[in-house]
């Protein structure tokens, strides 16, 4: 119940920041979906702050793996294997199975 309240209470809240700016409601589809993004936007700040407090960095990374696919709803990319040595040896060695006989 307490949820549906808060819910009730942010849209009220928003109602009258819409009122405020002399939007009309329903509001336009454009201003709608930017009010979307900014929820979404928004709802990473709190994230961002908790790890400021904790004394962890809120860096690009951590940004792009944890935020922008909540904010996108596409998945998080893979993270880039670090100094892959290749099975084959050094470069330009060659391949016994790729040898021509």
């Amino acid at each position: 119940m307490k949820l549906y309240l808060m819910s009730l209470g942010a849209g009220a809240l928003v109602g009258i920041v819409y009122s405020l700016l002399n939007v009309r409601s329903p509001a336009p589809p454009v201003i709608a979906l930017l009010g979307l993004l900014g929820m979404l936007v928004g709802e990473q700040v709190v994230p961002a702050v908790k790890r400021i407090i904790n004394g962890e960095p809120v860096t690009i990374t951590w940004f792009r793996n944890e935020c922008v696919p909540r904010i996108t709803g596409a998945p998080a990319a893979p993270a880039a294997p670090a100094n892959t040595v290749e099975a084959a040896g050094p470069a330009g060695a060659a391949d016994p199975a790729k040898s021509e006989t």
